[in-house]
């Protein structure tokens, strides 16, 4: 017998025995997802979900989406591989819209295969550019998996070591809810965010690299600090030359309804120096990259290549997909159903128990819950009644909800009653069903 012809029921023992301890998976008993269309997944067993997670906000538009699959294949059927090393007109051509699209000015792109890989480029260009290792970071941060995001990352839930080839120093700015600065208006916490900085970089005594940060935090819940905040942070880093690494793997492409960009929400000092991107870009095909200032991006002194980013078949679905956005203003289209969305649970918030509090913006909203097992409660009754949901914070007591951006107000409608009721069932101790 093969391991093909093994029992579906099998496959989590499976797991287990070949993959690491560490690597997560969600509910009591985990899922397979074997398809998709639009909205909506299917599992092994034949159940039928509506997603309000878009496997970690990178099924951006919509599950099969026909132009993208149409795109893939038609790639595929001529080459897949050829490296960096080849010219390539899909990857010329990808980048030259996303420099354009950036509001970098003089902008140059570099593909990878995942957000980590493009936060981790992000930092060798800062520290290369500015000759140190010193980065700032906001606390409860979250910038990747590898050694060096991993040193940054302020969310110690997914920072597995405190060894780093970074000096990291850590501000305020990033939770709006909770911290010394939490019961201040907007402006004033602004201003004491912005005297935390200015004292940080007086103890730093070296030439702080760059300032990296997500405008909404993702795995940290969803959390972020007033708008224009990064503003006045960047007034302040450019009086010293130091960078602004604007992290916007979850935050881009339009989620955030109001921005295309999550910097935009903090543009007026201007666009970031460099700005990171992965996720939803290419639907689910591995693509992440980075966009900085010309001067920054060609800084490195070695050569340097990439086997796989900026692939033919990753390119082709991005330029199909990023088409599809564009083409269907699913910006606005997020920003209409994130509005109708977050009224909805706005309004549950105030009959629940157990929600503290309603985030983000768009399609990109959070849900803070009095604690973990609260979070964990909610997300086993959502998928039980056909609904798939995220959670995050730094105590795992947030649910992250990122739907594709081409939800219609109906599915929001579904989607909205589906949570309101797994929130209701997990305040009352329903136990969930199997």
């Amino acid at each position: 017998m093969t391991t093909t012809d093994l029992p579906a029921t099998g496959l989590r023992a499976r797991h287990r025995a070949v993959l690491p301890a560490w690597l997560a998976t969600y509910y009591r008993e985990p899922i397979e997802l074997t398809h998709g269309e639009g909205r909506y997944v299917w599992d092994a067993e034949g159940n039928r979900y509506l997603d309000f997670f878009g496997g970690i906000l990178t099924t951006m538009t919509a599950h099969a989406l026909p132009e993208v699959t149409k795109a893939v294949a038609e790639q595929a059927g001529r080459i897949l591989h050829t490296s960096t090393l080849y010219l390539s007109s899909a990857m010329v051509e990808l980048a030259e819209q996303i420099a354009a699209l950036s509001g970098i000015p003089d902008a140059k792109v570099f593909f990878t295969t995942s957000g980590t890989e493009a936060n981790d480029a992000a930092l060798l260009l800062a520290t290369t550019y500015r000759r140190s290792n010193q980065i700032l970071a906001l606390r409860n941060s979250y910038h990747g998996r590898s050694f060096s995001t991993v040193g940054i990352t302020g969310n110690t839930t997914w920072s597995p070591t405190s060894l780093s080839p970074l000096q990291t120093l850590y501000v305020h700015g990033g939770v709006r809810d909770s911290g010394p600065y939490a019961r201040l208006t907007d402006a004033e916490f602004i201003a004491a965010c912005v005297t935390d900085l200015k004292e940080m970089l007086g103890q730093a005594e070296g030439t702080v690299a760059a300032l990296i940060a997500e405008p909404i935090q993702g795995v940290g819940g969803f959390t972020h600090g007033p708008d224009g905040l990064l503003a006045a942070f960047k007034e302040v880093l450019d009086q010293q030359g130091i960078l602004w690494i604007s992290d916007e793997v979850q935050t881009g492409w339009g989620r955030t309804g109001d921005h295309f960009w999550g910097w935009q929400a903090h543009g007026r000092a201007g666009p970031p120096d460099v700005l990171t991107f992965a996720k939803g870009i290419a639907n689910g095909m591995s693509m992440g990259g980075v966009v900085a200032r010309a001067q920054v991006m060609d800084c490195l002194g070695a050569n340097s290549i990439s086997t796989f980013g900026g692939s033919p078949i990753t390119c082709a679905a991005a330029l199909a997909n990023l088409h599809y956005l564009l083409e269907h203003d699913l910006q606005a289209n997020a920003r209409r159903t994130g509005t109708l969305l977050r009224a909805q649970l706005e309004a549950a918030r105030l009959e629940s128990p157990i929600v503290r509090e309603i985030r983000g913006r768009g399609l990109m909203l959070g849900v803070a819950l009095t604690d973990a097992a609260a979070a964990t409660a909610v997300l086993e009754h959502a998928r039980s009644l056909g609904l798939l949901i995220g959670k995050g914070g730094r105590a795992g007591d947030a649910l992250r909800i990122t739907p594709p951006l081409s939800l219609t107000e109906d599915e929001a409608r579904e989607g909205a009653d589906l949570l309101i009721e797994a929130l209701r069932r997990a305040a009352a101790g329903t136990e969930v069903a199997a």
